[in-house]
């Protein structure tokens, strides 16, 4: 798969990860956060482990690489309770921000340990680039952030982050559709105790069901089949910073949706966010085979 065209998917599954703050502030009040991570990961899971069946996917279980795949599945397990729980305490724009504002610099961390991959020139021009921007969107005169959910939002960057790094070594072995079944199944199992920790009445409306099916079947199957799908051929630090289109989705909806307000600062803001996506995606013909590092 050519690399823009990768770049293109991991757009495309950040934007559909946008929606997924304002849906949980769509959902009934009954709704704990908690329980909104664990039947997004099992409606998910499932759906995904269906189509494999469906399509008749095999899997040699003999090359099943064990290791990512426990780890991959803990941090999706990890990243539910917390991304939702940041969302609730800290408002859609500032939780999605700081979980996924934080994500590129740990993954560049991450990418040169596991991958012993220098971050190029382009690669921290962009993040950089990004990051300040995503700065400027947290900025509101009557802004509070609260400290424990600023925690829970850096505590899903990292889990975020672990889950990509390690994802790249997954998609080397297997289908990325039957990799993506097998982890968020296996963190659905995970988080099975939440079903009868948290109330989950709220299921069994209309309002819920809908919630349900858009979080488990859009924001997790299929943007979680196009991510680990263009990470065959772009590097995990480079996946993670194109990911930055999820706050400035998740801002825009909260702003047009959600009535939040807006002022020029935050509009210069996204304007960053924008720019530093498009100079990462732009892939010019004669750079398309070659990197240069610092």
């Amino acid at each position: 798969m050519k690399t823009s065209l990768s770049k293109i998917l991991i757009l495309c599954a950040a934007v559909l990860w946008g929606t997924t703050g304002t849906a949980q502030a769509l959902a009934s009040a009954e709704a704990h956060s908690v329980a909104i991570g664990a039947v997004r990961l099992a409606v998910g899971g499932l759906s995904l482990l269906a189509a494999c069946l469906i399509q008749k996917k095999k899997v040699d279980v003999r090359h099943l690489p064990i290791l990512p795949l426990t780890v991959a599945a803990a941090s999706m397990a990890a990243y539910q309770p917390l991304f939702f729980s940041a969302v609730i305490k800290t408002g859609v724009a500032v939780g999605t921000m700081v979980a996924i504002g934080s994500a590129p610099l740990l993954s560049g961390v991450l990418d040169y340990i596991v991958y012993s991959k220098k971050p190029t020139k382009k690669w921290l021009l962009a993040t950089f680039t990004g990051i300040l921007g995503c700065c400027c969107l947290l900025l509101k005169k009557d802004s509070q952030i609260d400290v424990i959910g600023l925690g829970m939002a850096i505590g899903a960057g990292a889990s975020f982050t672990c889950y990509t790094t390690v994802n790249k070594k997954i998609v080397q072995y297997v289908d990325p559709q039957v990799g993506a079944s097998l982890v968020f199944t296996t963190a659905a199992v995970l988080l099975i105790p939440c079903w009868f920790m948290y109330d989950m009445s709220w299921l069994v409306s209309l309002n819920g069901i809908g919630i349900a099916l858009h979080l488990g079947i859009l924001t997790t199957a299929l943007a979680y089949v196009l991510f680990s799908t263009a990470l065959k051929s772009v590097h995990a630090s480079t996946a993670v910073t194109l990911s930055l289109a999820e706050p400035v989705t998740a801002f825009l909806l909260g702003v047009f949706l959600l009535g939040e307000s807006l002022t020029l600062v935050n509009i210069c803001g996204a304007a960053l966010v924008f720019v530093s996506l498009a100079f990462l995606t732009y892939s010019p013909k004669s750079s398309l085979n070659q990197e240069v590092h610092i």
